[in-house]
């Protein structure tokens, strides 16, 4: 009868109380490996290569990661300030024209295969944000917070919906390999990665202008919000 090696495990429960306790992060991680190498029995030589190994394939990660301090030093020293200050300088700059500049100049990106080019981290929230918010600012006022939250979230939808479609043209992204894969698993001959990219390129174009679309009702949602707004807090003040 075989018995159920457990020992293997070990370094999972120091992950799980290490989290628990609140424990530098990497520490903990780094000791449950040590861990677990001991506990299948690997000798220091091969578990320092294999350290080694999954640190070079992950360094990519590791590199977004060193991004991100430098990212936060800029928006400490004032980057969303600036922002806001250059749109406010442009008169004819309105929250819609630099969402629609901005989502054709990611799809166009993306559909080039220059995927990290910007993101989330990286341009939406120390610099599209802000210039969104600033040229909605300079054309309407001091914006109330809920109004802020609504621009700023059609900011981050702008690069998640033209990164998602524009990448699919790109002929070695990963999805478009993986359809060209399974067609030819199923004996489905004649159809390239460039054809695939091609077909995609439709989509791309229908998400664009309902997009677009989406993004010229906005200003006209803003102004009337802010309308709204001042309504309500002169009836507030007539009422008290």
């Amino acid at each position: 009868m075989t018995t159920l090696n457990l020992l293997p495990l070990i370094g999972v429960i120091i992950i799980v109380i290490g989290f628990a306790l609140r424990f530098n992060p990497l520490l903990v991680v780094t000791v449950a490996g040590i861990a677990t190498g001991f506990a299948v029995e690997l000798d220091w030589h091969t578990l320092l290569t294999t350290f080694g190994e999954k640190f070079m394939n992950s360094r990519q990660l590791a590199s977004f990661l060193l991004i991100l301090p430098i990212i936060a030093l800029l928006e400490r020293y004032g980057l969303q300030e600036r922002a806001k200050q250059w749109i406010a300088s442009i008169k004819s700059a309105t929250t819609t024209r630099i969402l629609i500049m901005y989502f054709v100049v990611r799809e166009c990106s993306a559909a080039l295969g220059l995927l990290s080019l910007a993101g989330q981290a990286q341009t939406v929230r120390p610099l599209l944000a802000p210039m969104a918010l600033g040229a909605a600012t300079n054309e309407h006022g001091e914006l109330p917070r809920w109004l802020k939250d609504k621009i700023s979230a059609h900011a981050a939808a702008c690069e998640n919906i033209a990164l998602f479609f524009g990448e699919d043209i790109f002929i070695a992204f990963g999805a478009v390999l993986l359809m060209d894969a399974f067609l030819k698993e199923n004996g489905i001959a004649g159809i390239e990665p460039l054809h695939i990219g091609l077909w995609a390129i439709p989509t791309a174009i229908a998400a664009l202008i309902v997009h677009c679309f989406r993004l010229a009702r906005l200003e006209a949602e803003i102004t009337h919000d802010i309308e709204t707004h001042h309504l309500n807090q002169v009836s507030q003040e007539v009422a008290s």
